[in-house]
């Protein structure tokens, strides 16, 4: 299989996993009309103002709204935001989607956002930012970057297409840079981006159907069979173990059984990958497990 990361999508929007495909859309409606709006008047006040007033997520004790919590993340302040921001969704957050399953997807992504409207709203008074309202969906984005970092840290993007980075390097750059160019006035909410960070490492560190090398590593290689190896997290991790019954057993597939493999169709395999972007890896049935597993082995 390829170490390098070209994402796929280019051949349909109906071949877009469902949570990436509806992100997407919502998102362009709500820029859409925020742009209709800008030419209404609501009660004597900009139809565009009006949506800030109710939908951005505005400091606490200027009309904070808890459900600007997730308002927010679908509306940007310019063509460029919504660009980066979608593309980046796409880029990242298809594959995890297909691995995770829709529901997975969706939650994880939402939560990162949450949480970094959270800390926009609780840290910036602390460094005497002046209160401003904020949208975006930067600080959410942020969490699947560090998904796709933790979960592929070797893949190489392609920098404009040309110059190969692997992912942990990049995105770990992009992280940093988030700390280095902080400015408690800037424009930029680089404290929801943070937090959308750290949510999304969380995330990934305490579920335990979650594997990772990045995790591995700080856990211990130990972990994930009920042992200790002396990783960063380890000895804390342990608390939070589920019991052993909880734990299924792997399966082990051997592939010199009876050419099996070669009955299987590409139809077969697409309709597989198909049910995974719909319920999740975890919804499959043994044989369809099998299938991957040595359709995975061919293509290595």
């Amino acid at each position: 299989m390829s170490n390098y990361y070209r994402p796929r999508g280019f051949g349909g929007f109906s071949l877009f996993p469902p949570v990436i495909k509806n992100l997407l859309i919502i998102t362009g409606v709500a820029f859409f009309f925020q742009i209709m709006m800008q030419n209404i008047v609501i009660d004597g006040m900009n139809g565009e103002s009006f949506l800030y007033h109710w939908f951005a997520l505005n400091p606490l004790g200027y009309n904070f709204q808890v459900w600007q919590l997730i308002t927010y993340l679908f509306m940007h302040g310019g063509f460029s935001h919504i660009l980066f921001n979608m593309f980046a969704l796409w880029m990242f957050g298809m594959e995890i989607e297909n691995i995770w399953g829709s529901k997975k997807f969706l939650t994880f992504y939402l939560l990162c956002g949450v949480v970094a409207g959270i800390f926009q709203l609780v840290l910036p008074p602390l460094f005497g930012a002046p209160p401003a309202p904020t949208i975006g969906a930067s600080g959410a984005v942020y969490g699947v970057l560090i998904a796709f970092g933790m979960l592929f840290p070797d893949r190489y993007i392609y920098i404009y297409f040309l110059v190969p980075v692997k992912a942990k390097y990049l995105i770990g750059f992009l992280i940093i840079l988030e700390f280095l160019l902080f400015n408690p006035a800037g424009s930029i909410a680089r404290l929801a981006h943070i937090g959308g960070a750290i949510a999304g490492f969380l995330f990934i560190m305490f579920d335990r159907s979650i594997d990772s090398p990045v995790k591995s590593k700080l856990m211990g290689r130990g972990y994930y069979s009920g042992s200790s190896s002396g990783g960063t997290f380890s000895s804390f991790a342990e608390k939070f173990k589920r019991k052993k019954d909880d734990i299924p057993e792997a399966k082990y597939y051997d592939l010199n059984e009876k050419n099996e493999e070669d009955e299987i169709s590409q139809e077969e395999i697409d309709r597989i990958l198909d049910k995974i972007s719909q319920s999740g890896y975890q919804n499959l049935t043994e044989r369809e497990k099998k299938i991957l597993f040595e359709a995975s082995k061919k293509m290595k």
